[in-house]
């Protein structure tokens, strides 16, 4: 059985490394390089990269940070935030990143994940989906713009079309629980997770390591990202990995 991955998350605005809940009420966090630097040293088996408002601002991602980040970096790293074209894409894969995670951009022109796997392999391109519990359809609905905007399409079936057209992974943000530490969305993540043949990586709402075994024992996750309890050392990679081995979950 492949390793589980633990991924801590850079959010970036205007340079800076920010958290909020529910993608709202933002803090800031520090500087990316310097957290970048950090979590490779502590044991990290990815770094994401997300520039959070760059769709919204329809602007491209800051390579001159991204460069920098990856420079700090021995491990694998995925960037995301504004890329809209094969040019995007080869120039942050250029700066230094491993994968890019394409959102907003997919769900106006979804051709653009098959472009992107086609050209640079499915193993570089990930699909991110910010998706929130909506009760007049009964599931999950999928929001583009940083959660801003609610599309009239169910994160399941986008999960499958996305796959479908050469992800390779899955970035999965359950916008309920985002920054909430009450931990991961489980039915969200197990319902994607027995959906797609490729690796999810379960995002919003870690707490603490308990949080971790249950995402990837009951929701079936992958990999799972965190962000505040890793800023603001409320734990470690090592403790939530010691934590992962004692519960009989497979860890680098």
């Amino acid at each position: 059985m492949l390793a589980k991955r633990i991924i801590p998350c850079l959010d970036v605005k205007e340079g800076r490394v920010v958290k909020g809940i529910q993608f709202l009420e933002l803090r800031d966090a520090g500087d990316p390089v310097e957290l970048a630097r950090a979590y490779d040293e502590q044991g990290a088996d990815e770094l994401v990269f997300l520039d959070i408002s760059a769709s919204h601002e329809g602007r491209e991602t800051m390579v001159d940070v991204v460069q920098d980040v990856a420079s700090e970096l021995a491990i694998p790293f995925t960037v995301g935030g504004g890329i809209k074209t094969l040019q995007d894409m080869k120039r942050l894969l250029r700066a230094g990143a491993d994968k890019v995670s394409l959102n907003t951009s997919a769900l106006l022109d979804p051709q653009l994940i098959k472009a992107g796997a086609d050209y640079f392999g499915s193993q570089c391109i990930v699909v991110a989906i910010d998706a929130k519990w909506d009760e007049s359809i009964g599931t999950w609905r999928v929001y583009t713009h940083g959660g801003r905007n609610p599309l009239d399409k169910e994160a399941v079936a986008w999960a499958k079309e996305a796959v479908d057209l050469g992800a390779g992974e899955i970035l999965l943000t359950s916008m309920d629980s985002d920054g909430e530490k009450k931990g991961f969305n489980i039915a969200l993540t197990k319902a994607i997770s027995e959906a797609v043949s490729v690796p999810v990586i379960a995002s919003g709402g870690a707490g603490q390591s308990e949080d971790f075994t249950e995402v990837f024992t009951d929701g079936k996750a992958d990999a799972a990202l965190a962000a505040s309890i890793f800023h603001y050392k409320e734990t470690s990679i090592a403790e939530v990995k010691a934590h992962l081995k004692e519960e009989g979950v497979n860890v680098r």
